[in-house]
């Protein structure tokens, strides 16, 4: 019988979540919950110096508001905690299974100063080399060791990779992966501070939380031959290994905190909305079977098969982001748009409109919430504008023919008793007929004046809806006194 899928979401709480992890966690969900299975939060904190406070928080707060609901975790315990590698570090557990390596002879002590070490990277940067330990503590005695121990002297376990052979993994996405082990460095296993590493931990933790698919980005592609080597000496069985294409900005350089919408929080500040967001990040190194671009979190454990990823970069274009994330508001149902426009509309509206027309106005017209604002600002305040946008070449208007066109709608317009939608509609295209004239020719003149702006989200009528009769004749008046 197979083994129920296993997958785990394992970052550093080292600030705002960066796509890439946003990418890894959801993958991981899909492949579980696409095969009815488990999916997992460890928290891996054992890189003392870079945690941030109040990172783990965010950890939470973005799986929960991506719908991305973990089985088991620091919250959740399930028999295979604790779920945060200090806590676990507290055990001793990593140093005991540190110390079964070396007691098989895949592992040593290494009792070299910070001075020697440096002075090694040194020499290695002279001979434009990558950096590998030399093997200096390997050959210590028994003895030396055990003394060295006693004496307390700062120690840190390195890993014993020959130096002769070959170490191959598959990946499900890069296939058979063969590396020199001449290549590869004795990488350390604990530090000299008693924290495991990350490339130790996360194989530890894995095997002892029953891990079935690791997935995570490529750049450890070249840690994995190492972690295959533990996985050998400890006699392991390997995890099924999925590692996923890099994300690139425009100009196809890794995206980096530098280009302003590398985190989840800064999509989200930017006005994108989540959903939006998460089916983006899907298909930023996966593509579906059929053409289909949009997709529920439950279309996508349904549709999500990680065969059909890529090894091509991915490249974050944030100009299709925008394109889905409009196609989502303009789905959305207006009560729920309403209720996130809102406070967007509130910036810069203080008069007692009716805010949920305006929503519905604006709706259609932007890509992301923060584009509200600027749109509806004019509502609360006429701008300072320049008569040039009564000249308008399709609609044969001049700032001559527009001023006797305001001029004969205040007249009709002062008159006006029912100010609904409908009826100035009549009013106005009335009497664009009566007197020959094209409606485009009555309405740029008359929404120029009360929006003062040379686009708008919504036609005269509407606007003036919105406005009311008293600061609707206002600003035509204005216009008017403007073409005077």
């Amino acid at each position: 019988m197979d083994k129920k899928v296993r997958t785990r979401f394992a970052p550093s709480p080292t600030g705002k979540m960066h796509v890439g992890n946003l990418r890894t966690a959801l993958y991981a969900y899909l492949i579980a919950k696409h095969e009815d299975g488990d999916f997992l939060l460890r928290i891996e904190d054992t890189d003392q110096e870079r945690i941030v406070e109040g990172a783990i928080e965010i950890i939470y707060r973005t799986l929960e508001k991506t719908g991305l609901i973990h089985d088991e975790g620091p919250d959740k315990d399930k028999g295979f905690g604790p779920y945060v590698q200090s806590d676990r570090q507290k055990s001793g557990i990593y140093l005991e299974y540190a110390k079964q390596l070396v007691a098989k002879g895949e592992a040593y002590y290494c009792f070299c100063t910070k001075e020697r070490l440096e002075s090694l990277k040194s020499d290695s940067d002279k001979e434009m080399d990558i950096f590998k330990y030399d093997k200096h503590c390997l050959g210590l005695s028994k003895d030396v060791v055990e003394a060295n121990l006693a004496a307390g002297m700062p120690y840190v376990i390195r890993q014993d990779i020959p130096l002769e052979g070959t170490t191959s993994f598959t990946d499900e996405i890069y296939g058979t992966i063969t590396v020199d082990n001449s290549e590869l460095d004795d990488m350390v296993l604990i530090k000299s501070d008693g924290f495991p590493t990350y490339n130790f931990a996360n194989v530890v933790d894995d095997h002892l939380m029953g891990i079935t698919h690791v997935v995570r980005g490529n750049e450890y592609l070249s840690s994995t031959p190492k972690y295959n080597r533990l996985y050998d000496a400890f006699g392991w069985d390997y995890p099924i290994y999925i590692h996923c294409p890099l994300i690139t900005n425009e100009e196809h350089q890794k995206l980096s905190k530098r280009s302003g919408h590398s985190s989840y929080e800064d999509l989200l500040e930017q006005g994108f909305l989540t959903e939006a967001v998460v089916n983006f990040v899907a298909l930023l190194g996966w593509g579906p079977e059929t053409n289909q671009e949009m997709f529920t979190l439950t279309e996508l454990i349904k549709n999500f098969n990680y065969k059909h990823m890529g090894k091509a970069p991915a490249v974050f274009d944030i100009t299709k982001l925008k394109w889905m994330n409009s196609e989502y508001i303009k789905a959305m149902e207006e009560d729920k748009f309403f209720e996130i426009a809102k406070p967007y509309i509130e910036k810069v509206i203080n008069k007692p409109y009716d805010l949920k027309i305006i929503s519905e106005l604006v709706k259609t017209r932007i890509d992301v919430m923060v584009d509200i604002p600027e749109l509806v600002e004019f509502f609360n305040e006429l701008p300072e504008y320049s008569i040039d946008i009564y000249t308008h070449k399709k609609m044969k208007t001049t700032a001559e023919s527009s001023l006797e066109t305001l001029r004969n709608e205040l007249e009709l317009l002062e008159k006006q008793e029912d100010w609904s939608i409908d009826a100035l509609h009549n009013l106005i295209l009335g009497y664009a007929e009566q007197n020959g004239l094209k409606n485009g020719f009555v309405l740029w003149p008359l929404r120029t004046a009360v929006s003062g702006k040379p686009t708008s989200p919504a036609g005269a009528f509407e606007i003036m809806d919105v406005l009311g009769k008293e600061e609707s004749l206002y600003r035509i008046r204005k216009g008017i006194e403007k073409l005077s």
